[in-house]
């Protein structure tokens, strides 16, 4: 089980940095924070207030690089070379450390983005590009990503410490791949059915995929995507019930 700072049975994370509302208020609820660091959205001055705030409430940092692609906010994928995308995870990554190292912060983890994410899951050559960067930077770094996926053993064959990631707000395909956004359903808006996910997601309990399979995921850390509209009513909602069950 991953340790978090607030004693949940199971790590809870949000992406922030990315311009929305409640990144403080997020940050008392969640346990780890994945901060925009200039891929999608993000720049030094927003990084340097959110890794303030993530201080202050003693959450896990993470770094939450993308593709270099802010026009489309790193959600579509890009054609760009290895190198190119190489040297851009490199420098979003070093460049939030550096922020986390001048505040006296540690720099616990390092979860992609967008498009990156669903496809570095699931392509070995992508997934190993990111590992290639993270361990260029410190090996020490966990990598966060798609709970189920072909990249977590790839990456631990690699040496690095895997968070297994699932989603409170998406649904899945069989395949353990989240539902593409353009897919009726693909985002869960209402707290209630998020809610019931996160209890299936707690109880080991299989998922109704959207193309109706049955999958069940093992999960280090619940995502909440900062950037929805319910975010902090349903992060409060699963902070009440992670606190409940605390010696579960």
């Amino acid at each position: 089980m991953l340790s978090n700072p607030k004693g949940y049975p199971i790590d809870l994370n949000a992406d922030l940095g990315e311009g929305g509302a409640n990144d403080a208020a997020l940050l008392q609820v969640i346990t780890s924070a994945n901060i925009a660091c200039g891929g999608h959205t993000g720049d030094h001055s927003s990084m340097l207030a959110t890794v303030k705030l993530a201080l202050t409430s003693g959450v896990h940092i993470g770094a939450h690089p993308s593709y270099p692609d802010g026009e489309n906010f790193g959600r579509q994928p890009m054609v760009i070379s290895d190198q190119e995308l190489l040297t851009s995870l490199y420098q979003q990554i070093s460049s939030l450390k550096a922020v986390c190292d001048s505040l006296g912060a540690k720099m616990f983890h390092v979860k992609p983005h967008g498009a990156l994410y669903n496809q570095a899951a699931f392509n070995e050559h992508l997934g190993g590009i990111l590992i290639d960067v993270i361990k260029r930077i410190d090996p020490t770094l966990k990598l966060m990503i798609l709970a189920g996926s072909p990249l977590v053993n790839q990456a631990k064959s690699h040496g690095l410490t895997i968070i297994e990631e699932a989603f409170a707000d998406r649904r899945y395909l069989a395949n353990a791949s989240l539902a593409p956004r353009q897919m009726q359903g693909a985002v869960i808006e209402e707290n209630a059915q998020a809610m019931e996910q996160v209890e299936q997601l707690l109880a080991n309990k299989p998922l109704t995929t959207l193309d109706g399979a049955l999958l069940r995921l093992r999960a280090d850390s619940i995502c909440i995507h900062g950037d929805n509209e319910h975010a902090l009513s349903l992060a409060k909602l699963i902070s009440v019930r992670l606190t409940a069950g605390k010696k579960l």
